[in-house]
C-alpha cells in the first residue's frame, strides 16, 4: 500500500475525508504530529510530536456494505494480535472502539465510511496509538497510557506503522 507521511497535519481523518477524490487507488497517510486528531464523538486526540501513531488509511473498495458490520471489532483483534504476536503486548478490546494496557487507553479507532447505494464508496480507518509517549496533558494522565509508560522501553513507531498497515491493508 502506498504511504504519504507528513510532519505536521490537522488531523489524518479530515485529511482523506476532504480530499479522497484525489486517491484512485488504497493509500495510508501518516502524521508524526496532529494538531487537531479526532475520536468517536469528536473528542480531541492527543498525539504527540513524533512519539505516537496517527494514520488514516483510505480503501476504495466497491463492495456490499454488508462487508462493514462488524468492521471495527476486527480491526481492533488485528491491532492486538498483532502487538501481542509481534511485540508480545496483550491488549484488552473495550467495545467498540479502543484498546486497553493494564485498564489504560492506548488505542483509539475511528471509522467512517461513504456509500453509494448499497455499495462502499471509500472506508477511511483511522488509529490513535500511544507508542512512546511520557506526557500526557493532565486530563488525560489517569485515564490514558504508551508503550513506553507501561514498559520503559522506546519502540519503533516506524515498524509498528508498518505492521499496522500490513495488517489492516486487506480487511474489506
Amino acid at each position: 500500500m502506498k504511504t504519504e507521511k507528513f510532519k505536521q497535519i490537522k488531523s489524518t481523518h479530515t485529511y482523506l475525508k476532504e480530499n479522497n477524490n484525489k486517491y484512485t487507488e488504497n493509500i495510508a497517510i501518516i502524521a508524526e504530529e496532529q494538531t487537531e486528531g479526532i475520536g468517536t464523538k469528536g473528542r480531541k486526540w492527543h498525539t504527540g510530536s513524533n512519539k505516537n501513531i496517527a494514520i488514516s488509511i483510505l480503501n476504495k473498495t466497491q463492495k456490499d456494505i454488508t462487508k462493514l458490520e462488524g468492521l471495527t471489532t476486527e480491526i481492533a483483534k488485528r491491532i492486538q494480535k498483532t502487538m501481542q504476536e509481534n511485540y508480545n503486548i496483550r491488549l484488552n478490546i473495550k467495545e467498540p472502539n479502543d484498546l486497553m494496557l493494564n485498564g489504560k487507553k492506548i488505542c483509539g479507532i475511528l471509522t467512517e465510511c461513504n456509500t453509494i447505494g448499497n455499495k462502499i464508496n471509500y472506508i477511511i480507518i483511522s488509529l490513535g496509538f500511544n507508542v512512546n509517549e511520557d506526557n500526557f496533558p493532565s486530563e488525560l494522565e489517569n485515564i490514558s497510557t504508551s508503550l513506553y509508560k507501561e514498559t520503559g522501553k522506546i519502540f519503533d513507531k516506524e515498524k509498528i506503522t508498518e505492521d499496522f498497515i500490513k495488517t489492516l491493508e486487506n480487511i474489506i
